[in-house]
């Protein structure tokens, strides 16, 4: 933990808690089509206002979730030459994986921010 994380206030658990299913609503994904986009969208569209951390936390997680919907279309593309498989399996549980440890890092209170994301929503 870095010394800047240290000195800032905690968010409430209640806004902490929110930021963490903007993170996990993407796992919505395995069980409803376009989930993994929906999830984070509706969550942060509707607690954006209630704090900063919420707002910051939720276009973090849409952000990412539309960079894997783009990763995952390249590779379904690349299917065709037998590496697309390979590449969405990696794509897939590299999503889920970073999407819970997203979640854990925010409900901590620590802002958490995706590796290799293409920040759209600024």
């Amino acid at each position: 933990m870095s010394d800047e994380q240290e000195l800032l206030p905690k968010p409430s658990q209640q806004v902490r808690q929110w930021a963490m299913f903007c993170h996990l609503s993407a796992l919505l994904g395995i069980w409803i089509p376009f989930g993994t986009l929906i999830g984070p969208l509706i969550l942060w569209q509707m607690k954006r206002e209630m704090d900063p951390f919420i707002d910051a936390q939720g276009k973090e997680a849409l952000n990412f979730q539309i960079t894997v919907a783009i990763a995952s279309a390249i590779s379904i593309l690349l299917m065709l030459i037998i590496v697309g498989f390979f590449l969405y399996g990696l794509v897939a549980i590299g999503s889920i994986v970073l999407a819970v440890i997203g979640g854990v890092k925010a409900n901590e209170g620590f802002p958490y921010r995706y590796p290799f994301t293409w920040r759209l929503i600024k």
